[in-house]
């Protein structure tokens, strides 16, 4: 198998045979001339079934992933949504996060449950309590490692064999390594989600999502569900995403370097009451994250020692950190996750601590991050 950044730039990305193009080419036709009545042209006749810049993608993500099977969405939501449409049915009960992303968790709470569908949420890096969730209808453990936002880890290995004695399908979301980082498919995994919008898309320009799998048959239902449903991006947004795609390599470690300078300031501060980062030694996913995890990621959250005012101070008072929802662009992030991506939340289980501020740690000069995150915490004091 070639490098990863090799497949990134080459996967599914041809010089085009005609012109010799070596960027691939943005097809905006939503039809295209048949040879005869049935008969397509290297299987394109409407884009929403089919579009040659969404299988460019296609091809570069499952070359990522180590996949088989890709498939691009509109967006991340769009990939969730359709794919637990086809592995769930009224009665049937999935395994979550305790910690999950709040749109996941709002989706199954919020949207699923009205059509019969039952849920456990549960501490992950626990198998023993993964497996203590299994009930005899469960169809699904849909896993995040690390978790949005409190960066729990789950061994994927380990998860993968819990599924296979329930005889449950393992999905994880692997939105925050990034394939990069991790590739849970080899891992065990059955099926990998993806938000592209984060860190494959990577300059906060396009909204998008993924599956990768290695089975045909659901590959097949995949296929043939995005298509009844529509849930497709368009060809530039999927000619935005492969843009990205190229660069993947090079800015997840400038990420991870950048996130380990910030953590370390963060760490000896004293308006901060704890940090978490899978790369801390103390972190109790660290062992696992290791084993698993090219390096640890761009993400951190950490609590606030004043509590929800002094998190709120913080994250107003950056300058480079942006206030702002979403992740893994090359610009850093900052956000109160109890009042923004994570709101659904409230009042639930998944609630997540009002103290807690999260961080997308981007690619300017660490020192620059560090002085920025600094001053706001001396000043939130």
């Amino acid at each position: 198998m070639q490098g990863f950044s090799t497949r990134a730039i080459h996967a599914g990305q041809e010089p085009d045979p005609t012109t010799g193009a070596v960027t691939t080419s943005i097809h905006t036709s939503s039809t295209y001339a048949q040879d005869g009545v049935g008969g397509t042209r290297g299987g394109y006749e409407y884009s929403r079934s089919a579009n040659p810049t969404r299988t460019a993608l296609q091809e570069c993500l499952a070359a990522l992933e180590e996949g088989w099977h890709a498939h691009a969405f509109g967006s991340g939501m769009g990939a969730t949504d359709t794919l637990l449409r086809i592995l769930l049915r009224p009665g049937d009960h999935l395994v979550i996060p305790h910690d999950a992303y709040g749109g996941t968790f709002r989706l199954v709470d919020k949207v699923l449950s009205g059509f019969g569908v039952t849920y456990t949420p549960v501490d992950l890096g626990d198998l023993d309590a993964a497996r203590a969730a299994v009930r005899p209808t469960t169809k699904v453990i849909w896993s995040e490692t690390p978790t949005n936002p409190l960066l729990g880890i789950a061994d994927i290995a380990g998860l993968a064999g819990v599924a296979r004695e329930a005889g449950a399908r393992l999905v994880v979301d692997n939105t925050f390594a990034s394939p990069y980082l991790q590739t849970p498919l080899a891992l065990g995994a059955d099926v990998v989600v993806h938000s592209t919008t984060k860190y494959v898309g990577g300059h906060s320009d396009v909204v998008g999502g993924a599956l990768v799998c290695n089975d045909d048959d659901l590959a097949a239902q995949v296929s043939f569900t995005q298509n009844s449903v529509g849930s497709v991006p368009g060809p530039f947004d999927a000619w935005l995403t492969l843009r990205g795609a190229k660069t993947l390599a090079v800015r997840m470690d400038r990420h991870c370097d950048n996130a380990e300078r910030v953590v370390e300031m963060l760490t000896a501060h004293p308006a901060v009451a704890g940090v978490l980062y899978p790369g801390l030694p103390e972190h109790p996913g660290h062992e696992v994250a290791a084993k698993q995890m090219r390096r640890f990621g761009g993400m951190i959250s950490f609590t606030a020692a004043g509590g929800r005012d002094a998190a709120l101070r913080i994250c107003a008072g950056t300058r480079l950190f942006t206030l702002a929802e979403s992740l893994g662009g090359v610009e850093s992030l900052i956000e109160h996750p109890g009042q923004m991506t994570h709101a659904s939340t409230a009042g639930s289980m998944l609630e997540v601590p009002d103290s807690l501020v999260r961080l997308s740690v981007g690619i300017e000069d660490a020192d620059d991050l560090v002085d920025d995150l600094r001053t706001a915490l001396d000043a939130a004091r």
